[in-house]
Formats: structure tokens, sequence, C-alpha cells
């Protein structure tokens, strides 16, 4: 009897571990953007943490445009640093914007 209830208590651990979600750390892929006549990229990024864009987080400076989401996770871009300002979503795998949408953050979900 105290195998049984052993065994079983064992049983459902294991599957209540099974049925927790796992924890997204990161967004897999690359996402791109171009300033400054150059591009830049974040592989793997963070998921659910704002970056500020470092070639672009001065507001003294032009800001980056054309991004390009090749990542998993939906890539909202802000036009302002700190994930300020109006902000758009781009999608998983194939998101893009234009040279008119400006960027200096962005936050993967």
């Amino acid at each position: 009897m105290r195998f049984r209830s052993t065994l079983a208590a064992a049983v459902g651990a294991f599957a209540l571990v099974l049925t927790l979600p796992a924890s997204a750390s990161a967004a897999e892929g690359t996402f791109t953007y171009q300033y400054a006549d150059r591009t830049g990229a974040l592989t793997n990024p963070p998921s659910e943490e704002c970056i500020t864009l470092p070639e672009v987080a001065d507001e003294q400076v032009l800001p980056a445009h054309t991004p390009g989401n090749a990542t998993d996770a939906v890539a909202t871009v802000y036009a302002g640093s700190e994930c300020t300002g109006p902000q758009f979503d781009l999608r998983p795998h194939t998101g893009h914007g234009s040279d008119r949408l400006k960027v200096r953050s962005v936050v993967f979900h």
C-alpha cells in the first residue's frame, strides 16, 4: 500500500513538471535594422526586455529604419529609446518595415 501511494505521488509530480510552461529566455533568430548607411543586428535577443538600439540611443542622431524580424517572436519596435513613443508590431520570421519606419528600441514577445 505504501509503495502504491509513493508511486502515485511520483507519477503525479512528474506529470505536473511536464505541464509547466517553459520560460522563454530569448527569441531565436536575427533582428536587423539600418542606420547611417550600415546594418545592425540583434541575434537571439532576450524576450520581454526592452532593448534600446545602441547605435541610435542618442536622440541627437538619426533613428534606425527598415527593421527586419527573422526571429520566432513578435518584435514591437518603438520610435523612442527605452520603448517609448509610437510603436509597431513586426510578425515573427517575415516581419519588416520600410525606410519610413523609424526605430530606436524594440521588445520581443
